[in-house]
């Protein structure tokens, strides 16, 4: 007989496995534990500080009231000392004030009488008995200082009887003031500045050049007893005042 092939039953494929996660390679973990710990403990270093240490770090420092008030005492008693340091301290050139003592070395530097002769005020006033008179003029030979120099001549006799030494003072040249001396027959000797280094220093300079009128008086000891414009008569006037104040008080 023949033999019967029968057909096989196809076999039943086996059920998928599940798909697996794929592990990713990654760099050494710490332990889950370990990372909890991080987590919940801040580093050391980033400890966050206290309410208190927040104010007074944001807050910027204020001075401290002490060191304020000492400050302005040392202020005003610095104040104070230079206030009596410049009554010691002889007056700078062009800054003289009545009652001022100056220091008459090199004070106003070397001018020439009219007649050439050099010298100083210090010299002036060494040789003075009591003191010197300078007046100041802007111009030789002009109308108000012609007024001027006569209104000393002819009270020459009554300003110099205590020992004041009077002198006109001006930036004229030895030849122009020995001319005006000789045509007006004074008494005194005129002063030549040029360079106006007296008449700036007794602060009768104007700027940027020229000569304010005005007079000038110190007396032995350095102490500047006038020093102020003023005009022809007011010059003179002011020098007969102090000769009155200077009896009186003899």
């Amino acid at each position: 007989m023949p033999v019967e092939l029968r057909k096989r039953k196809a076999p039943v494929a086996p059920p998928a496995p599940a798909p697996t996660k794929k592990k990713v390679a990654t760099k050494a973990r710490k332990p889950a534990g370990k990372a909890k710990e991080d987590v919940k403990k801040p580093a050391p270093a980033a400890e966050k500080p206290s309410k208190d240490e927040e104010a007074t770090e944001s807050a910027p420092e204020a001075p401290e009231k002490e060191t304020v008030k000492d400050t302005k005492d040392e202020a005003k008693d610095e104040a104070k000392d230079e206030a009596k340091d410049d009554k010691k301290k002889p007056a700078a050139a062009g800054k003289v004030a009545v009652g001022d003592v100056i220091d008459l070395d090199g004070f106003g530097g070397e001018v020439q009488t009219h007649d050439g002769e050099k010298t100083t005020l210090k010299k002036l006033v060494d040789d003075s008995k009591s003191g010197v008179v300078l007046f100041t003029y802007p111009k030789a030979s002009t109308p108000g200082c012609t007024t001027q120099v006569c209104l000393f001549r002819d009270s020459y006799e009554p300003l110099t009887a205590d020992g004041l030494a009077i002198y006109g003072l001006s930036t004229d040249s030895t030849k122009a003031n020995t001319t005006f001396k000789e045509k007006q027959k004074l008494p005194y000797p005129l002063l030549c500045d040029p360079q106006a280094t007296l008449i700036a220093a007794i602060g009768l300079k104007k700027q940027p050049k020229g000569t304010q009128r005005g007079v000038f008086v110190v007396n032995k000891e350095g102490k500047v007893l006038v020093a102020e414009p003023g005009g022809p008569a007011a010059t003179a006037d002011r020098v007969k005042a102090l000769v009155e104040e200077l009896k009186g008080k003899n």
